[in-house]
């Protein structure tokens, strides 16, 4: 039993695909005599020709996925596409570098730690660049004196 037609205009009424379109092949003659779209209606109406629910992609495993990211899982050589400068720009490692460093010498002057007159040579220091880390900051002041 061809029931090509018959699909082709039910799909027209419901507004779906043809493949989201269900006919039941136990009213095999009811289904023949449908050739209007009024009959279609009725049809679809009785439950002879039945309209499949669409199909969603499930976000459950996207889900998960995210939460395991936040814990700061799948981070690893693996996943990573693009260079360094790429994923952490210059720009933004510089700030981090110079605020960490500024930071560690304004906790020092407050504390009093430090030498009348050498916090702003070293904060100029800090910004040409002369100091590779906080580390090798505290170096330089314990080495030339300038800590109490």
């Amino acid at each position: 039993m061809n029931l090509k037609l018959q699909k082709k205009l039910a799909s027209k009424v419901a507004k779906v695909g043809k493949n989201r379109i269900k006919v039941d092949s136990g009213a095999g003659e009811e289904l023949k005599e449908a050739i209007t779209k009024e009959d279609i209606r009725s049809l679809i109406n009785e439950g002879v020709i039945q309209v499949k629910n669409k199909e969603g992609i499930s976000r459950g495993r996207a889900r998960k996925t995210h939460t395991q990211k936040k814990k700061g899982r799948q981070r690893g050589h693996g996943k990573r596409s693009g260079s360094q400068n790429a994923r952490v720009d210059n720009k933004r490692t510089w700030i981090n570098h110079v605020r960490s460093q500024r930071a560690l010498l304004k906790s020092l002057k407050d504390e009093g730690k430090l030498k009348e007159g050498s916090y702003r040579e070293i904060y100029n220091k800090i910004k040409g660049n002369y100091f590779r880390s906080k580390r090798h900051l505290i170096l330089y002041l314990k080495k030339n004196n300038l800590v109490k």
